[in-house]
């Protein structure tokens, strides 16, 4: 049931920003950010050519689209980043995951496309819980997923590997009555 729904809310839209499947169209934009060391500083090695872009698209977005948003500027149609969302229906929870091009840091994008995810997380799929894990190192990550509502779950240490160095990660997440919570006190404010 899950992955019907996910396909009818395939396309998610706010004031600034529209969610929507990937194609092979975005290769340029996608190629723009992940060839940024800054941008994929604690997530993986930056790509060197468009190819590498490409062949990520139709392996991995085009693959298995469903859960995997581009991040499109209303105004300009550019492709800013990939919102990625799993449900795990055994749990009735869902992961979150993102990369957002440097160039668009600080501007709210990310707590938008993160927002829509988390509306259809708990609003549409009836879910229970959403987790994301990041770099410890990556202090802005955590930021967003605390202004997503998230609370800190804790840090496992050492047990992912960026760029072939083992890493610790901190873990967040935010449950159905908290997300409710949220956005009860948005709208009062």
């Amino acid at each position: 049931m899950e992955n019907l729904l996910m396909i009818t809310h395939s396309r998610m839209e706010s004031e600034r920003i529209l969610l929507r499947p990937l194609s092979l169209e975005d290769a340029e934009d996608l190629y723009e950010f992940t060839s940024d060391e800054e941008t994929t500083r604690f997530i993986y090695e930056p790509y060197k050519d468009l190819n590498r872009a490409k062949r990520v698209l139709a392996n991995y977005y085009l693959k298995e689209p469903i859960g995997k948003y581009a991040i499109v500027l209303k105004e300009s149609n550019k492709m800013i980043g990939v919102i990625e969302f799993r449900v795990h229906e055994e749990t009735k929870s869902g992961e979150l995951g993102y990369t957002l091009s440097r160039h668009f840091w600080g501007k709210g994008y990310m707590t938008e496309a993160g927002g829509l995810v988390l509306e259809l997380a708990f609003n549409v799929l009836g879910l229970e819980r959403v987790f994301a894990a990041t770099d410890v190192r990556n202090t802005a990550s955590a930021r967003l997923m605390s202004r997503l509502g998230m609370k800190y779950e804790g840090t496992l240490r050492r047990n992912h590997i960026v760029k072939d160095v083992l890493t610790d990660s901190v873990h967040y997440s935010i449950l159905k009555e908290e997300y409710v919570n949220v956005k009860e006190k948005k709208s009062t404010e």
